[in-house]
């Protein structure tokens, strides 16, 4: 076991699938150590502890050995009873998951977004957040983590600030553009304004939020669906 893997790291599960007869290839989000896969063997014998451990939405503390793509799990521990998603809010926390799967680097460290994931988990479980708001502040948070910052209050193009009675468009790649010519047009800088201030209480504010938050997503997704939408298009809603 390598030094690494004789630590107990807080992890989620974002994600878990058979690999033979009886274990499991486990997706893994951890504090310390990012995102990886582990083989967990065994674990999909009826009578594995890890049956009930190795659940999206619980807390864990995790160990493992390897460094290749595929490790091995060595050791799992609920820290905490699994988040109680139902419903819409389980949608989103599946979405969630996807993004984390489908977007991040393998194996790079990002501990403030876990934090993030986390805080977003427990106010879904909450049921008193808002589903869309919650949704947005999580990619916005993910995007920046990626790499893709976005100043809502000032012109990528121009660097110049964002004034309230002008309109402007939006491109993933370059952020806010005072030519208004981008993948998202006529956007009201009183909006984006209030983007910068992350007042998300406003349904006009809201709905803007979303149309650039699914903008930027799509891009860093670069063409691949999320099967989770699926599940929101099926409810008769979108995430």
């Amino acid at each position: 076991m390598s030094e690494r893997g004789q630590q107990l790291d807080p992890a989620f599960v974002l994600h878990r699938r058979p690999y033979g007869e009886t274990s499991l290839i486990v997706d893994l989000f951890t504090l310390h150590h990012g995102h990886f896969s582990a083989v967990a063997r065994g674990a999909a014998r009826p009578r594995s502890q890890w049956q009930a451990e190795l659940q999206p939405f619980r807390p864990l503390r995790i160990s493992w050995s390897g460094r290749q793509s595929l490790r091995t799990l060595r050791h799992a521990e609920a820290t905490a009873p699994a988040l109680a998603l139902a419903g819409d809010r389980l949608y989103c926390g599946f979405y969630l998951n996807e993004l984390l799967l489908r977007l991040l680097t393998e194996a790079d460290p990002a501990p403030d977004l876990f934090s993030v994931y986390l805080d977003t988990l427990e106010r879904l479980a909450a049921g008193s957040a808002a589903l869309e708001p919650t949704l947005r502040r999580f990619e916005y948070r993910l995007a920046g983590e990626l790499g893709y910052g976005i100043s809502w209050d000032r012109a990528g193009d121009t660097g110049e600030p964002v004034q309230s009675d002008r309109v402007y468009a939006f491109h993933p790649a370059q952020g806010v553009l005072a030519d208004a010519h981008g993948s998202v047009g006529g956007i009201r800088g009183e909006y984006l304004l209030a983007l910068a201030a992350d007042e998300l209480d406003n349904q006009a504010v809201l709905k803007v939020a979303k149309r650039l938050m699914r903008s930027l997503v799509d891009h860093l997704l670069q063409g691949r669906p999320l099967h989770s939408r699926r599940l929101f298009v099926r409810q008769g809603r979108s995430e």
